[in-house]
């Protein structure tokens, strides 16, 4: 625990000693972050625009001759927040078919369902809404609450790729669109995130605590990550990679050109990520989710440190709305104030406390130079 005595922060940005006790610093102050975000920039990012625009130009192309003859050249997951939406724009500007594919877990907000609404009919997408079973994936978000884990967004991440996979390979779709970027959430506490990927470990958590039987939930399981991947070529190209990607001006656009309205917070599309954000992570946690995602945006230059501490030195929450969104949050999960208060209190387990899917480099030291040797013949996409 870091006492006042020992606290330090980024003398660029605002990650702090209480964000990562294991935060380091050089001799200016400056975190090990900026430092990662830089390489992450240097290996993924196109310092110029023009040479991006190019490169993505010459993809569109690729996409588009190997889609010749089918319904949709791509696909894309659509969920109504800024970094889908700018992807979907940047679609039709390259003349691109994409199927958008939207995964409804229950937790949309009314305003995520009305910009949806907008982009598909305003850029003449076709829309393919996967709904979840409720009951199961109300019973798995019941199960990370009580196995007191810290990434419970972590299934809502994996069954949306897992979906977009197996609908890509089933309708013979080679390219996914993907909103990952470097420019905005590149920076994270390793310690707050878990594999999105790991299967293993969501079936182990259920199993200790869930009581519906799994029987729809799309997993990410060997199918996916060997046939869909391995034997159709499936692919996920991070597209922004490819453009400057200023959030301010992005949003700006997509308002006027889509009629996009803001939702207030990264991924507050939701309701649930609103809540577990802005109440579970700080309070149960310690966890700050402003500090990396404001830290991401002083490195790729959109926002000062003053303008980012003015930031955090607001509520997370409007206590109304907080108010609000745990009756409603906790009225659709079916737990009682009491019986999410104890919740609330039950000790931070670690997701590797539950079985997981360890990397083959790490299961088997033997391929590590393999592994290796592989990614200088397949280097990840941009």
């Amino acid at each position: 625990m870091t006492t006042n005595q020992d606290y330090r922060q980024c003398s660029l940005s605002v990650m702090d000693t209480i964000a990562d006790p294991d935060i380091t610093f050089d001799e200016k102050g400056i975190c090990n972050y900026y430092y990662e975000y830089q390489k992450a920039a240097a290996e993924k990012l196109f310092p110029d625009p023009e040479m991006g625009w190019k490169a993505l130009e010459e993809l569109a192309d690729r996409i588009k001759e190997e889609g010749r003859g089918k319904p949709y050249d791509c696909i894309m997951g659509l969920s109504g927040g800024v970094d889908s939406t700018y992807v979907a724009w940047l679609a039709h500007q390259l003349g691109l078919r994409p199927l958008a594919v939207h995964f409804d877990n229950g937790w949309n907000s009314e305003l995520a369902v009305k910009n949806i609404e907008n982009i598909v009919s305003r850029l003449g997408l076709d829309l393919h809404t996967n709904v979840i079973d409720w009951e199961e994936f109300r019973d798995l978000q019941l199960a990370y609450l009580k196995a007191s884990v810290v990434d419970i967004e972590a299934i809502t991440d994996h069954a949306i790729f897992a979906s977009l996979y197996r609908i890509a390979g089933e309708k013979n779709i080679k390219y996914i669109l993907s909103g990952t970027n470097v420019q905005t959430e590149q920076t994270m506490p390793r310690t707050w995130n878990f594999s999105k990927s790991d299967h293993r470990n969501i079936k182990a958590i259920h199993k200790a605590y869930g009581k519906v039987p799994l029987k729809t939930f799309p997993f990410m399981d060997a199918k996916v990550k060997r046939y869909y991947m391995g034997v159709k070529g499936v692919q996920s190209l991070s597209v922004l990679h490819y453009v400057p990607y200023i959030k301010k001006e992005v949003k700006a656009l997509i308002a006027k050109e889509l009629g996009w309205k803001d939702y207030g917070g990264k991924h507050f599309e939701s309701l649930f990520t609103r809540f577990y954000q802005g109440y579970i992570l700080p309070a149960k946690f310690g966890i700050d989710k402003r500090k990396p995602h404001l830290s991401n945006l002083i490195f790729s230059g959109q926002m000062t440190k003053a303008e980012a501490l003015e930031e955090l030195a607001k509520p997370i929450y409007d206590e109304i709305l907080l108010k609000h969104d745990m009756d409603f949050v906790l009225k659709k999960l079916g737990l009682n104030h009491e019986e999410f208060e104890k919740i609330m209190k039950l000790p931070v387990r670690s997701h590797y406390d539950f079985d997981y899917e360890m990397p083959v480099d790490k299961r088997y030291p033997v391929l590590a130079p393999v592994k290796k040797i592989y990614r200088k013949i397949r280097p990840v996409k941009r």
